[in-house]
């Protein structure tokens, strides 16, 4: 069961195209190498397209809807069925030698164009299904940005550039007919009305100009002598063809009444610069537009300065999660590679929350909650957080500076909490520093306290476990060290108390007996490629390690042959956190920011 948190890969200043479904039930974005395809009325259903080997930037359905294009950042355009779960490749092309900006077919999904960068040309106009070229989209110094075609015929394609102006094609075999320069900033996007009678070029400038479908005739423009007070991103037209949204980097969404010339709604999407608007679609009765946050927005004509409602999640990498338990609910919390956590409410619903205020402004290296109901995190901003789950809101109080950067931190009773920085070792009680040991003479790299509070242990690069032990406010360097097989990449102790769980860059997952003094140890082999996450189960009778091999197993303790093997967990990438939501229940995040909870039958 996949739960996808994957937002729109987002950039300042650049627009986001979202695809549509012709059959109104789903719409696309990218991320990274995925493309996403989520289910318009109920968003917690998507699925995630991952074999592409760059970055995709587009993808739209052919009017078919059997087949999906997407276009990456090397120029290669993969075509694709949607009726399968498999996503069979159907052909394979690079139109363009570098990053496909859009995709547009022809109604009867037979011809596409291919627009974006490239070396010799910016775009390519051809047969779906050999590739032969129908046409010539050169005329243009830069990059070109949008492109669209009238889905009728006579067949007509426009594109908008970044040298500020837009070309009109007639074909096909389509030529070069005339230039459009009414804008006096780049075009970022253009495109036909679905009845064909019209089109729309959209550019930085701020303007939104009109053209007749059929002849590129200019018509007039939109709201007079701008449109918006900033660029703009994306347009998208109403299915009846007489009214079009459009997304602004002045931070609104306006709907537009096409006959008039006149804006009949302007949606105010906030203040902050994440705010910006770089994306919009409208398909059936839904009206949604993309944030540089990634949140996806759902409009609401009666209510414009409050969406219906808003999609959130990450819109990087994760990089560590863990789950809590709120009123017998689970809930997992993730941290990404730009700072932000996600709060996903489990129970079928899939939706997605987040702290409000301002958070970590750098990675977040990893997550435990403590029994005072905290998000304990480490980021590479050189802080620890202690944020209250209940309230769920960030506070400039709970912030602990660290003089190091912090890689790894744990909790146990008591307020206890042990931060692992690159030179230094702190314990923590009740969100203050009590204790710090510095020239450590070896590299730590990540730690753990055992569950009774008495003990802390860190993990190097010196290939040992360093076991120090807690008195009172104090960390206790007795010299007790355990050699392991490689540098520790990850450990803990089982809830019980009773083990103490490592993995190395050898590829050895190992446990030791906490009453015998870590003496009685047994090592369990499987993985490919180094291990980086490990979590217990809640009976301390199990225990999971992902790797950079991709694989996820799930071990028993005392016996090293019982294991259950998740191959592939995440397609293309390695498991960045596990953790469990029961005995049988384990849950996976990954660089694909998306989250997986698999149901293990021992």
């Amino acid at each position: 069961c996949s739960y996808c948190s994957t937002l729109p890969q987002m950039e300042r200043g650049v627009s986001k195209v979202i695809g549509g479904d012709p059959k109104g039930n789903n719409f696309l974005y990218t991320n990274g190498k995925c493309v996403i395809i989520r289910n318009i009325d109920n968003p917690a259903i998507a699925d995630v397209y991952t074999e592409h080997a760059h970055q995709v930037t587009v993808a739209k359905y052919s009017p078919s809807g059997f087949y999906i294009a997407s276009g990456d950042a090397s120029g290669k355009v993969r075509i694709w069925d949607t009726t399968q779960k498999e996503h069979l490749l159907k052909y394979e092309y690079t139109p363009i030698s570098g990053k496909v900006k859009d995709i547009a077919w022809t109604e009867d999904s037979k011809r596409m164009a291919v627009v974006g960068d490239g070396r010799e040309k910016f775009g390519a106009v051809f047969l779906w299904d050999s590739g032969s070229s129908v046409g010539d989209l050169s005329g243009h110094s830069k990059l070109i940005n949008s492109v669209d075609i009238k889905q009728n015929r006579p067949y007509r394609i426009v594109v908008g550039s970044d040298d500020q102006t837009g070309s009109f094609f007639e074909g096909p075999p389509f030529k070069f007919k005339f230039t459009l320069s009414r804008h006096s900033q780049f075009v970022n996007c253009v495109r036909f009305s679905p009845n064909g009678e019209r089109f729309v070029t959209s550019g930085g400038d701020g303007m939104i100009f009109i053209y007749d479908g059929k002849t590129g005739e200019p018509i007039g423009s939109l709201g007079g002598e701008k449109s918006h007070n900033g660029g703009i991103y994306a347009v998208s037209w109403s299915p009846d063809s007489s009214q079009l949204i459009s997304a602004s980097g002045d931070k609104t969404v306006k709907l537009w009444d096409v006959g008039a010339g006149t804006a009949v709604t302007t949606f105010k999407m906030g203040t902050d610069v994440t705010d910006q608007q770089l994306g919009c679609l409208w398909q059936k009765d839904h009206l949604l537009s993309i944030s540089l946050s990634g949140y996806i927005n759902y409009l609401d004509k009666n209510n414009p300065d409050r969406p219906i409602r808003t999609i959130k999640g990450h819109s990087k990498s994760i990089q560590c999660l863990t789950v809590h338990k709120t009123d017998g609910r689970p809930n997992i919390y993730s941290g990404s590679h730009d700072g932000h956590i996600n709060i996903l409410l489990l129970i079928n619903t899939g939706e997605n929350d987040c702290f409000s205020g301002k958070g970590h402004s750098n990675q977040v290296s990893k997550a435990v909650v403590n029994d005072a109901d905290e998000l304990v995190t480490c980021s590479m901003d050189d802080t620890l957080r202690f944020t209250n789950i209940n309230k769920k809101e960030y506070s400039a109080s709970d912030v602990v500076k660290m003089d190091f950067q912090p890689k790894s931190v744990s909790v146990a009773a008591g307020g206890l909490s042990l931060a692992v920085c690159v030179e230094q070792i702190v314990l923590l009680k009740d969100k203050k520093k009590v204790f710090t040991l510095d020239s450590l003479g070896y590299e730590a790299e990540v730690g753990a306290i055992h569950p009774g509070g008495t003990t802390a242990a860190v993990g190097g690069k010196d290939e040992k476990i360093h076991l120090y032990s807690i008195q009172g406010n104090t960390l206790k360097d007795e010299g007790k060290t355990i050699d392991a097989k490689g540098t520790i990449t990850e450990m803990a102790y089982s809830p019980n108390g009773a083990y103490l769980a490592t993995v190395d860059d050898k590829k050895v997952a190992a446990v030791y007996s906490v009453a015998d003094d870590y003496k009685g140890k047994t090592e369990y082999y499987g993985h490919h490629a180094k291990p980086v996450s490990l979590a217990w189960s809640p009976d301390s009778e199990h225990f999971a390690t992902g790797g950079m091999d991709m694989m996820v197993y799930v071990w028993t303790v005392g016996d090293t042959d019982k294991r259950i093997k998740i191959p592939d967990t995440h397609r293309l990438h390695h498991v960045s956190d596990l953790a469990w939501i029961d005995g049988h229940t384990l849950v996976t995040g990954s660089h694909d920011a998306c989250i997986k909870q698999w149901t293990l039958k021992y």
